[in-house]
């Protein structure tokens, strides 16, 4: 399972972030033992990028053919489901850690990087009205 987290600001743009040269995503994480989902996600965050996550809401669970990968050494191909959140409520400053060349950076959801993940970039728009909706009632 891999749990991740859409992070809105209060313009209503969404933070992605990515290894240097890599494609961008969403901010995610693997679950250490007896580790809630949820407390996953807000460690990954808070070591990765230096924010802490107050409240998280459920959007979706995610699998399928598109989520099929192989492991780092080019052996076993593996399958990932995808838990995601959403966040709008978080403390402190983005700061990603730079002794994991980790960038970050908010974007506006008409204007992703092309090097955005196209998974990704599909789940963001098909949760554009969700995502609109939860920017106004900020």
């Amino acid at each position: 399972m891999r749990p991740s987290v859409v992070i809105l600001n209060k313009k209503g743009e969404l933070l992605l972030n990515r290894y240097t040269g890599g494609t961008w995503g969403i901010p995610g994480g693997i679950l250490q033992l007896n580790e809630s989902v949820e407390e996953c996600i807000k460690r990954n965050v808070h070591e990765d990028l230096g924010i802490k996550l107050n409240t998280v809401l459920l959007i979706g669970v995610y699998s399928g053919m598109e989520l099929n990968t192989n492991s780092e050494d080019g052996g076993d191909e593996y399958h990932i489901v995808a838990i995601g959140y959403l966040c709008s409520d978080y403390d402190g400053e983005i700061s990603p850690d730079e002794n994991q060349q980790i960038e970050a950076q908010f974007f506006k959801l008409d204007q992703l990087p092309e090097e955005t993940d196209p998974f990704i970039k599909n789940k963001l728009v098909e949760l554009k009205g969700q995502l609109e909706k939860i920017n106004t009632s900020q």
